[in-house]
């Protein structure tokens, strides 16, 4: 079995994730800080930006490759794929320690939530044979 339309957005996900990571990784080096965040706020800024998509992407998309294993759509994959994507670019850019409301933040996590619903309701309506 192939999971291709899932792959066309776990491939610019693992770009992101690594470009979060490279960015905790700088400032740990640059404060000499090898656990936590040892007070710093824009390490923690950092630690979570990478924290929130690590906590998000995974089961995003996992729901996707059993959705499409289960026979979804690939438009309703397309969907989540994209919302995943966008969320994820517009998460990190609106999460600020001085700004909980943020747009780009309720955008990240708006976009993140459609998409884990609505590859929810792929695995569920293709489960119920509908």
């Amino acid at each position: 079995m192939s999971f291709e339309t899932t792959a066309i957005y776990a491939l610019p996900l693992g770009a992101i994730y690594l470009g979060l990571w490279v960015g905790v990784a700088k400032v740990r080096a640059e404060k000499k800080v090898s656990i936590g965040d040892n007070g710093d706020a824009a390490l923690l800024l950092r630690i979570r930006r990478h924290g929130n998509f690590v906590e998000w992407v995974p089961m995003v998309l996992i729901m996707m490759l059993l959705a499409e294993g289960l026979g979804a759509p690939p438009v309703w994959l397309h969907i989540s794929g994209a919302l995943l994507v966008l969320g994820r670019l517009a998460h990190p850019i609106g999460l600020k320690i001085d700004n909980a409301s943020h747009p780009l933040r309720y955008v990240g996590n708006s976009t993140n939530m459609l998409a884990l619903l609505n590859a929810m309701v792929c695995v569920g309506v293709n489960l119920a044979g509908l």
